[in-house]
């Protein structure tokens, strides 16, 4: 298993190492803390991730209305809906 010492950066990124990222086999990864130490696991469905978030299909056309009208109401100082 190969081990390697990585910094991070004050933006908190930081690169893996290429050998690595073809162990994961995904450009998604998920942290879990199991007992006090950091796990990075390799999400291969996005869609499966994110499932439980999911409202069904949305267009991108609604979804951009409702960003903007929430963007809109952040700035005005209205409360959002």
């Amino acid at each position: 298993m190969p081990t390697k010492a990585v910094k991070i950066t004050s933006k908190g990124q930081a690169t893996i190492p290429k050998e690595i990222r073809a162990l994961l086999k995904t450009d998604v990864v998920e942290f879990e803390v199991v007992e006090g130490t950091v796990v990075v696991k390799p999400v291969l469905s996005v869609g499966g991730s994110l499932s439980r978030y999911s409202k069904g299909y949305v267009p991108m056309k609604e979804v951009r209305e409702t960003v903007w009208e929430e963007v809109a109401r952040e700035r005005s100082g209205k409360k959002t809906a």
